[in-house]
């Protein structure tokens, strides 16, 4: 179970609700206490259409909530794409890096893990926020995106990065319209199937809110989403997922124990 923590203004779901150093401690914290295995410490959005920071920032917003919760005992993983970032922030104790590139933004990245010997995380992923929506172009998304993430991994491991600290996330919500989503989701079983601990990261995102919109039109609110994020949850575990990454975290351990009953159920 990794709980979300943007430590950000302008992230998609919860931007600036934890943005001050001593907010983002606390609900660090509590996400741990409500059943987190590990808390993803973010410091740049990466929501469609947002532009990047510089390092300096990035770093400014992350190292003291990383350090802080690393000394009360709680596990953290950092969200970052920069090679700098990661070093710094695994200096400090975190002990997962979550690449949502994949290594693709930073070329620096995967010679870091490879010294740093933690957990990497490689997503799908086809460029950055301002230009994402552009490239969700495909013939058989589900094929695509895993052979996209087969070639990163096969780019990490050249590099130096074990493969048996790596795990992959097939980045839903980045460079895939709604339904490209559905079809991920659907065909899951052959991500898993690649032999890597999986991360899905669905909650509260776009798909989900356009999946619930009411009558209008209008997508359902950013903080209704958190039913539909605990069904994906249920179901993922229920595939065989390594872990899943949510905002509320204490409804996502009930919908995890649920799939994990349920595939012991089928076995």
């Amino acid at each position: 179970m990794m709980g979300v923590l943007n430590v950000t203004p302008d992230s998609f779901s919860d931007g600036g609700s934890h943005f001050e150093v001593t907010s983002a401690i606390a609900h660090g914290i509590k996400m741990q206490r409500e059943g987190a295995d590990v808390i993803d410490v973010g410091g740049e959005s990466t929501r469609p259409g947002s532009t990047r920071i510089e390092a300096q920032e990035e770093l400014h917003r992350v190292l003291p909530v990383v350090s802080a919760l690393v000394a009360a005992g709680v596990h953290v993983s950092i969200d970052t794409m920069r090679a700098e970032v990661a070093r710094e922030c695994v200096i400090a104790g975190a002990c997962i890096v979550n690449d949502v590139s994949g290594g693709l933004a930073d070329q620096a990245m995967y010679a870091a893990v490879a010294q740093l010997d933690v957990p990497y995380v490689i997503m799908h992923w086809r460029g950055h926020g301002a230009v994402m929506n552009s490239m969700a172009n495909y013939v058989d998304v589900s094929a695509e995106a895993i052979g996209e993430i087969h070639d990163r991994l096969v780019a990490a491991t050249e590099a130096g990065v074990d493969p048996d600290v790596i795990i992959v996330d097939p980045g839903l919500g980045f460079a895939k319209d709604p339904d490209d989503n559905w079809k991920v989701l659907n065909q899951l079983a052959g991500l898993v199937d690649l032999g890597y601990p999986v991360l899905i990261g669905a909650s509260r995102k776009r798909f989900l809110g356009s999946l619930l919109a009411a009558s209008t039109g209008e997508p359902r609110d950013l903080a209704e989403r958190d039913a539909a994020t605990n069904a994906i949850s249920a179901i993922a575990a229920a595939t065989g997922v390594w872990g899943v990454r949510v905002h509320n975290v204490q409804s996502a351990v009930d919908a995890v124990l649920v799939g994990q009953a349920w595939a012991r159920g089928r076995q």
